[in-house]
């Protein structure tokens, strides 16, 4: 029996599965299952604000609120290195060289892994002056800092167990990745019935059982990791980095602006920072498609492009666009008819509901161009300038953010800054898409004509 009878999974034919096909297929089935599975991972922070936010104290929803907003940065983060991981590899795969693939599946396990403890470590080190910059007091920031100590160790285990998703996605198995972040089941929060710790180490269970699946798949199932060398390791990384860092830089905007967020709104008390914290749970909830379309057509770009074949990734942007805004358009739909529920199920006082209402009836329809960014930031991570990405995000985060912000606060309190930055998305969206199609026909005449 020969080895391509004994692991069907890894032909050279399922190698490059998105090279062939209907792309708006492809484009669904990514999507669709990579959104159940992000879904769940901050489903885990969701139903953690939710049980606090029943204790009855504002301050511990304010104050995990603090501590997300916190984590954020970490969590952001290792999408951006499970985005490196899944183009790398998956370029491989679509180029026919399996053995590359499990080459660089192995090295960028390994590299993943170091860069979710050294961030851990500098996050830890100085929680006291990041939770004081984002405006935490008090009681407030003492329930942050318990949290953060509980919870932020166990990144680096989420940083693993992303990057064992990016493998199983540069593969085309959105099956089994889905299951990878399916298996981070958030319902025992409520079983522990230890206030805030008790959030906190529900947190650290999924995230374990998440990598435990991931490894299932990876390793056991697909063969796409094999134990590197040193050497190899310090090897691969400029390839990796290359792909991965501006990921990371483009990623750590979001919570570079959403810790700022917090920060105008801190002076408006704490109804407004747990509006807020309610919100910054609810947008990867109800707008899940939209975070998971950033790995979803990365492979699907990437094998294309290894193939050569361009139509097929312009198809792929034309797709996963498309895709984007008519699944935030039903998202939106859906929490202007919920916006009373989400109320009452948060136990929200008079001025926290007000905000949350504002957000689902306005703020949410933003998320059309929030989409259109993160679909153009995926292709320009997969087709070779993973700069125009961080500096769309960042763009968007400072000059789309900041000034916007802060006249809208000036002018009309919360709901003005909140009204503010989603102007500025506005911008950055439709520039950002625009952008991401000059690239793709800059890679169509490099390779027509060779300049």
């Amino acid at each position: 029996m020969n080895d391509s009878t004994a692991r069907p999974e890894t032909t050279a034919n399922t190698a490059g599965k998105f090279t062939t096909g209907s792309i708006k297929r492809h484009v669904l089935v990514m999507s669709a299952s990579g959104a159940a599975g992000l879904i769940s991972i901050f489903a885990v922070d969701f139903l953690s604000l939710l049980y606090v936010s029943w204790l009855g104290n504002v301050n511990f929803t304010a104050g995990v609120g603090y501590a997300t907003a916190v984590m954020f940065f970490s969590t952001s983060a290792n999408v951006g290195m499970m985005i490196g991981v899944t183009a790398l590899v998956s370029r491989a795969l679509g180029a026919r060289d399996r053995e590359r693939a499990r080459r660089q599946g192995g090295t960028s396990l390994v590299i993943s892994a170091i860069a979710a403890l050294i961030i851990t470590i500098a996050i830890m080190s100085a929680l006291d002056p990041i939770l004081r910059l984002l405006g935490a007091e008090g009681e407030t920031a003492r329930v942050a800092h318990r949290f953060l100590m509980i919870a932020m160790p166990s990144n680096v285990i989420l940083g693993i167990g992303m990057a064992l998703s990016g493998l199983l996605r540069s593969v085309g198995d959105a099956r089994r990745s889905m299951y990878v972040t399916l298996s981070g089941d958030p319902l025992f929060i409520f079983g522990l019935g230890l206030g805030t710790d008790g959030a906190a180490i529900a947190t650290i269970g999924s995230r374990i059982v998440f990598c435990i699946v991931g490894y299932q798949g990876a390793f056991r199932v697909h063969d796409l990791v094999r134990v590197p060398k040193p050497l190899e390791i310090f090897e691969d990384m400029p390839a990796l980095f290359g792909i991965a860092l501006p990921a990371v830089l483009t990623n750590l905007a979001g919570p570079a602006a959403g810790a700022f967020m917090t920060a105008v709104l801190a002076p408006y008390g704490d109804e407004a920072v747990a509006a807020n914290a309610i919100v910054t749970r609810l947008i990867p909830v109800a707008f899940g498609t939209v975070f998971a379309l950033s790995g979803a057509i990365g492979p699907i770009i990437g094998q294309n492009l290894g193939a050569r074949d361009i139509a097929r990734v312009r198809a792929t942007l034309n797709d996963g666009l498309l895709f984007s805004t008519i699944s935030i358009v039903a998202a939106w739909a859906i929490l202007a008819l919920a916006h009373e529920e989400l109320s009452i199920i948060f136990h929200a006082t008079a001025a926290t509901a007000d905000l949350i209402s504002f957000f689902c009836f306005f703020i949410a329809g933003s998320w059309i161009f929030h989409g259109a960014l993160f679909v153009a930031n995926a292709s320009f991570n997969n087709l070779g300038a993973p700069t125009l990405a961080t500096a769309f995000n960042w763009g968007k985060s400072t000059i789309g953010t900041v000034p916007f912000a802060l006249l809208g606060a000036e002018w009309y309190g919360a709901k003005g800054a909140l009204t503010g930055q989603a102007v500025g998305a506005v911008f950055f969206g439709v520039a950002g898409v625009w952008a991401a199609y000059k690239v793709v026909d800059r890679v169509q005449k490099r390779w027509t004509t060779g300049v």
